[in-house]
């Protein structure tokens, strides 16, 4: 019922438009035909006179009378023809037929000839007035009007109204019936063709088993319709700075304004018990770099574990707490874990496992059941978070990093609408790596609950999808970057992310660069006029702290005259303490350190200075702005945004970048002075080349790297995530609702 419903629908506006173009028809063929019969006429009427011409002006030059009324009953042997007349040079009626009417003078006739349809009725019928003029060798005599029948014409009008109308009528009821039959025997089949188009997946297989003739058009439909999106993401250009208004019109807009949550391990924000007082501190992370300015444009939830001394002081009952501290631009919802938990979800799985496995920076991974239980215990904890805090069916939910890697099918369970994009922060390895680790298949599962999932680089994208093609049995589409798993479709896609730019205000109530270097001279004691290198990190083995040291001491050996004009501070924020591995690697690197300076330090001013604590962002901004050199030696790193902070930091256009091959950053930053931190000997000579190059050169370069930060920030990374998240989502709305229709039918 519900389809004849449908049909009739389209059949009562086919009717209609069919009526219609009949009504409109039928008067246009009447005018076009008489119109063509007038032509006609006029061309008989041309021919007649041709012919009476020579013997008229006979006849009237000699005034015979009879031979011109003779010559008249002639030509109206014609059946057309019914009345003639004799126009003289005087414009008057000088001979006529009887039935030439006797009220129709010359000018008349004249002034009825020129027009196109008839203006004159006999009892016969209309006629067809045309008028001849009759020239001789003396010069004009007069002219000849001739009277046609036009009743024929009605007559074949009739004819052809009729068979017009007949045409139009078997027309529409073909139509109709073809339209019928075809919606009956189709219905079904095309709308699960529909709907496996707009999923992108499962489109040829339903069509052939219905209708096989159907299937090489459907196949041709889903490549246009994946072309057509492959074009338009291609076509997506920086043509406007992303800022936080434009990602909050992009939430409004092509998102409607849903909710957005995010995912994560660390907070953004840590309320510390510092003698008896909370203190606010933020943590040193990239993660929280990158994502904190996301969530103060878009307003939404932060959910993370709550690690610091005085979190529980500072939520409410719920566990949440407005933040920025001050301006309340989001909701951070904390969670809680057990001493147990922590240790075996964050430095025993995550942290002992995934990140070396995935880093392969020469430390052996360590997989424990213990562990692995605990983290998928923490997963399990964080996903019924995330359905607790969600507002709707289909939230927009943003997971971050590899501590999270079981979640997105954990949610995907309980919120099958809602829209989840993972995005992986460290790189992805080979499969030949990953196949290390012992519950791989559970993670890419777990991973594939993803709607979304995105990596810093080309590279870590496609050791991702071939190490799901050697797992799992999946189905890979190379060519659009998709993997569909479980019946759901995955895009793999590359997302370099970036930082926020500092705006107008900001960067101007910063001190002068010159400033910034006396302030830092005179804090940590370094001789005037000396060169400084700076390295920021967290204590880690895979940053290259120690590659970078060894360096600068090879850079001292080379160059002996740097030795009393050359400073190198590392901040090196402590990280993970409680493995062993990091306290070893802690341990070592002040080992060299004192080597170093005990070889070239001053007594009043050691060459290196290591200072191993948390600095808040703005003490490292002014550590950016006086420095001559920045290293960033990592030995794998997803991305490092230590050389964009670095970057953006200086407005004065100094400053000269040395930054290791193995990072993400180094495909975008060609302008760095780019080394292989493993290579001694080319890390000291790029040292030595930065401090000692022009400041033309130097100005050069940063210009450029300014620029490509500045246009390729953290809320373009964002909103292309999120614009590829609208697109997916409109297309499960319009598939959803093409299913509705469907089991209504």
């Amino acid at each position: 019922m519900k389809t004849f419903r449908l049909q009739l629908r389209f059949l009562l506006p086919l009717v209609a438009i069919l009526t219609l173009t009949a009504y409109l028809a039928v008067p246009l063929m009447d005018k076009l035909t008489l119109r063509w019969f007038a032509r006609d006429l006029d061309m008989r009427g041309s021919l007649v006179a041709n012919a009476l011409s020579e013997s008229i002006a006979d006849a009237l030059q000699y005034s015979r009378t009879r031979r011109v009324e003779s010559l008249f009953e002639r030509a109206l042997q014609d059946e057309r023809l019914v009345g003639i007349g004799w126009c003289s040079e005087a414009d008057e009626v000088g001979h006529r037929t009887a039935q030439f009417p006797r009220d129709l003078t010359c000018p008349r006739a004249r002034e009825l000839s020129v027009g196109r349809d008839p203006a004159l009725q006999l009892e016969g019928g209309p006629v067809h007035i045309s008028v001849h003029s009759i020239t001789t060798d003396v010069g004009p005599m007069g002219s000849l009007v001739l009277l046609h029948d036009l009743s024929f014409i009605e007559r074949r009008s009739q004819d052809t109204r009729k068979y017009l109308i007949i045409l139009i009528a078997g027309l529409g009821g073909a139509i109709a019936l073809v339209t019928v039959i075809v919606a009956q025997l189709s219905w079904r089949g095309w709308v699960s063709g529909a709907q496996a188009l707009l999923r992108g997946e499962g489109l040829v297989k339903p069509l052939m088993s219905g209708s096989p003739e159907l299937a090489p058009l459907a196949e041709e439909l889903r490549q246009r319709l994946r072309d057509l999106e492959d074009e338009y993401r291609r076509m997506q250009k920086p043509d406007t700075v992303w800022s936080p208004e434009r990602l909050q019109s992009l939430l409004q807009t092509q998102l409607r304004g849903d909710q957005v949550i995010v995912v994560s391990n660390r907070e953004p924000y840590m309320h510390q018990l510092v003698e008896g007082k909370l203190v606010v501190q933020r943590p040193a992370s990239g993660l929280v770099t990158a994502v904190e300015p996301v969530m103060r444009a878009c307003s939404g939830t932060w959910i993370a574990h709550g690690s610091g001394t005085g979190d529980r002081q500072a939520v409410d009952k719920h566990d949440r707490v407005l933040l920025p501290p001050g301006q309340d631009d989001y909701l951070l919802r904390r969670l809680w874990l057990t001493p147990e938990q922590e240790q075996g979800y964050y430095y025993g799985f995550a942290n002992e496992g995934l990140w070396p496995l995935c880093h392969v920076a020469h430390v052996r991974p360590v997989f424990r059941e213990g562990d692995w239980q605990h983290y998928r215990e923490v997963n399990q904890l964080f996903a019924d978070a995330v359905v607790a805090e969600a507002r709707s069916e289909d939230p927009i939910i943003l997971v971050q990093d590899y501590h999270f890697a079981l979640l997105p099918a954990m949610v995907r369970k309980k919120l099958p609408r809602a829209t989840i994009l993972t995005f992986w922060h460290i790189p992805w390895p080979n499969p030949e790596s990953f196949g290390i680790c012992p519950w791989r298949s559970e993670i890419l599962e777990g991973m594939l609950g993803s709607t979304i999932l995105g990596f810093h680089t080309r590279y870590h994208c496609k050791n991702f999808i071939e190490t799901v093609d050697r797992y799992l049995e999946a189905r890979i589409e190379h060519e659009h970057s998709t993997i569909t798993f479980g019946g759901e479709q995955t895009l793999v896609e590359a997302y370099p992310i970036s930082i926020e730019w500092p705006t107008a205000a900001e960067s101007q109530s910063w001190p002068t660069p010159e400033q910034c270097r006396a302030e830092v001279f005179q804090q940590l004691g370094i001789p005037t006029g000396d060169f400084l290198a700076v390295g920021v990190d967290r204590f880690d083995y895979t940053k290259g702290i120690l590659e970078r040291l060894n360096a600068v001491e090879r850079m001292l050996e080379k160059h002996p005259e740097m030795q009393q004009r050359f400073t190198f501070v590392q901040v090196a924020a402590p990280s993970r303490g409680a493995l062993e591995e990091y306290r070893s690697f802690r341990e070592r690197i002040e080992r060299v350190t004192e080597r170093i300076n005990a070889r070239f330090g001053r007594p009043e001013a050691p060459v290196v200075r290591l200072l191993a604590q948390h600095h808040d962002h703005d003490a490292v901004n002014r550590l950016y702005r006086a420095a001559d050199v920045c290293l960033v030696t990592s030995l794998h790193d997803g991305m490092n945004l230590v050389c964009k902070e670095f970057v953006a930091a200086r407005d004065d256009e100094r400053g000269v970048l040395v930054l290791s091959r193995f990072a993400g950053a180094a495909r975008e930053m060609p302008e760095a002075l780019i080394v292989n931190p493993y290579h001694v000997e080319e890390t000291a000579d790029a040292l030595h080349q930065a401090l000692t190059m022009p400041a033309a050169e130097q100005r050069e370069r940063m210009a450029s790297l300014r620029s490509t930060v500045h246009e390729f920030n953290v809320y373009r990374w964002a909103g292309r995530m999120l614009s590829d998240a609208a697109r997916l989502r409109l297309r499960q709305r319009v598939s959803e609702r093409v299913l509705r229709h469907a089991q209504a039918e």
